[in-house]
């Protein structure tokens, strides 16, 4: 039985040591003439559509298409140089982890972030990371998480010809966010505390498992394989 890894992207592969928030500032004054820190903006486990959509409305900037594609080509634009700020990193285990999985005949492996497909694509590719990724789910798809699972499953049956089971399925992530969006298709959800929130915080919305980091990569796979 083929397993689906279902893997969000910051604060669960990787930090990125503040760089989207950097990148979001110049365009939102370059394109709308607001000088802002954007630290009252929630942006953890939420899609980019839903965070300009914050800013937006924040700043009295009309909710258009049009502002929300500019405003994305601006800060997908200044993306790549914030990267390379030294706070920008892999998180404990992930490069073992991935290499495992990539190399494992009955392990999938796919992403199921709220990034656009650009952003996930610049992030990933900055750490060596976006070719163990065929597929996903992207904030392109919706711009509610809740909706992206289904998606990443349409697109892991017309990638691998295989309709994964819910009990065969996992979501990683490390927001209440991701573990609801596993709940949304009945599938497993692993939690991690490498983001924003603690073992504790994670723990009050019952994810299927939970861990303090990915390090522990035995432990990992004990979890992912079940009993043996």
């Amino acid at each position: 039985m083929k397993t689906l890894l279902l893997w969000d992207i910051d604060g669960t592969l990787i930090t990125s040591g503040g760089a989207g928030t950097r990148a979001l500032r110049p365009p939102l004054l370059e394109l709308f003439g607001v000088a802002a820190d954007l630290t009252d903006i929630d942006f953890a486990g939420r899609t980019d559509r839903v965070i300009f959509r914050q800013i937006f409305v924040r700043h009295g900037i009309p909710d258009t298409e049009e502002n929300f594609l500019r405003y994305l080509d601006g800060y997908l634009a200044r993306l790549p140089a914030e990267l390379h700020h030294p706070g920008a990193a892999v998180l404990p285990g992930v490069p073992t982890l991935l290499k495992t999985a990539a190399a494992r005949p009955d392990i999938t492996q796919a992403l199921l972030t709220g990034n656009v497909r650009r952003a996930a694509r610049v992030k990933l590719a900055h750490h060596g990371l976006w070719e163990f990724f065929p597929f996903g789910a992207f904030a392109d798809d919706s711009e509610l998480r809740n909706d992206l699972g289904p998606h990443a499953l349409r697109r892991a049956h017309e990638h691998t010809g295989v309709t994964f089971p819910a009990d065969r399925v996992w979501i990683i992530g490390d927001t209440p966010h991701d573990i609801a969006c596993g709940r949304a298709i009945g599938a497993n959800t692993l939690a991690v505390a490498t983001g924003g929130h603690s073992v504790a915080a994670l723990s009050a919305h019952q994810p299927t498992a939970i861990l303090s980091d990915l390090g522990d990569t035995d432990t990992f796979w004990r979890l992912i394989d079940g009993p043996a």
